[in-house]
C-alpha cells in the first residue's frame, strides 16, 4: 500500500457532503451552463447575421438570436448580482 492510500480509501475528498467545495458545486455548474448557453447563442447570432448578409438565411433568425442572447445575458447578470446562499 502506498503512503497516501488508494483512491478508494480517500473517497471523494473535497466533494464530500458538508465541505465548502460541495456547497459551491451547484453554483459552478450553473455558471458553466450559462456560459455555454450564451456562447451557443452568440455563435448562432453571428452565424445568422453572416448568413443574412450572404443572402442564405432570413433576417428573422438573426433577430431572434440577438433577442435570445440579450435575454440570456441579462438573466445571467441578474443572477450574479444576487447573493449566493
Amino acid at each position: 500500500m502506498t503512503p497516501h492510500g488508494t483512491a478508494q480509501d480517500r473517497g471523494l475528498g473535497d466533494l464530500e457532503p458538508g465541505t465548502a467545495q460541495r456547497a459551491q458545486l451547484r453554483a459552478r455548474i450553473t455558471d458553466i451552463a450559462w456560459t455555454a448557453g450564451c456562447a451557443v447563442l452568440a455563435l448562432w447570432a453571428v452565424w445568422s447575421v453572416v448568413g443574412a448578409v450572404r443572402g442564405t438565411t432570413a433576417w428573422a433568425y438573426s433577430a431572434v438570436a440577438g433577442v435570445l442572447l440579450a435575454v440570456a445575458l441579462t438573466a445571467r447578470a441578474a443572477g450574479r448580482r444576487r447573493p449566493r446562499r
